[in-house]
């Protein structure tokens, strides 16, 4: 009981101050730089993490290269440093990405712990549902990009002819692969800024649907631009997984048009350009009430009586 009481005197939290404005703008400030502050920590101890885990992380990175016939001649598969330090900072730079990584649910949580009092209920739902969906779609992205590039790099080395020693400069290789999947992660995000166009109202199931013939050919002009290899294979395979996702999605924004009733407006049936039908059945003109006639208007008064001697 005495818990309850205590918990019941320390009045709102930062949140309800924020969301209903009562916080002032130096108490956001200090807010904003305690949250940056835990936010940091997180990052600096999951790179802490990062430099423990960078040379497994660049030796996977390194796995598809290793995996090709003739990439390891004398029984170890190697690639060139042009720099003393090249090595040295590579991995710094994989253990800040790995650090990012694994204190991402950190630092994501201190960013929307920000930004959300200032959202509305609804919005704050589909934040959620939206984060929840982006994570497994950018790691499905990943995936299929790490053997896309197994697929491709076959393809590129094998353009070399027998004048040409292919080794590899170890930081061009793996910003090469890094690009890689970044794009395709990203690119398996689309299918949220359908979701989030039909959400908000901006286009309907059916215009969506409607859209799909341009769609699916900025898929494959996509696909052909960011695969590394003019094969079908890699080209076809992001671009039909991205073909399944936005049709995936128009789904979904079919269930949610028919959840909010969109499409049983009186006009919804009717193209743009199309005149709405007119209803020419008479209607009988019936007799309207009696209007009583109005009361009197009193007389002005004289104007000398209006005013007194100060005025």
């Amino acid at each position: 009981m005495a818990f309850a009481l205590r918990r019941r005197r320390r009045g709102p939290s930062n949140f309800q101050r924020a969301a209903d404005g009562s916080m002032t703008l130096v108490e956001h400030l200090r807010e904003l730089r305690t949250r940056l502050f835990r936010a940091s920590l997180a990052i600096v101890v999951g790179f802490g993490f990062g430099i423990w885990l960078a040379s497994p992380v660049r030796r996977l990175l390194q796995q598809p290269y290793c995996e090709l016939p003739g990439s390891a001649p004398n029984g170890r598969c190697q690639f060139t440093q042009l720099g003393p330090a090249d090595l040295f900072l590579l991995n710094l730079k994989i253990a800040l990405w790995v650090g990012l990584i694994l204190a991402a649910p950190i630092w994501l949580y201190q960013l929307w712990a920000f930004i959300a009092p200032g959202l509305h209920k609804h919005e704050r739902r589909y934040a959620y549902i939206f984060t929840a969906l982006a994570a497994p779609l950018f790691v499905a992205g990943a995936v299929l990009a790490y053997f896309v590039i197994a697929k491709g790099l076959g393809f590129l080395v094998g353009l070399a002819g027998e004048d040409v020693t292919n080794t590899l400069e170890i930081t061009r290789y793996i910003s090469f692969v890094t690009n890689m999947i970044l794009m395709f992660g990203v690119a398996f995000e689309f299918p949220l800024i359908v979701l989030m166009l039909n959400f908000v109202g901006i286009a309907s199931a059916r215009r969506l649907l409607g859209w799909w013939r341009v769609a699916v050919f900025l898929f494959f002009l996509f696909a052909a631009i960011v695969t590394p290899t003019p094969d079908p294979f890699g080209m076809t395979a992001l671009a039909l997984c991205l073909c399944a996702l936005y049709f995936a999605a128009v789904g979904v924004a079919f269930v949610n048009d028919r959840r909010r009733g969109r499409g049983r407006e009186i006009y919804a049936g009717l193209a743009d350009d199309e005149a709405s039908p007119l209803d020419l059945t008479p209607e009988p003109v019936t007799a309207g009430e009696r209007i009583a006639p109005p009361e009197p208007v009193a007389a002005p008064k004289p104007i000398d009586r209006g005013y007194d001697d100060v005025t």
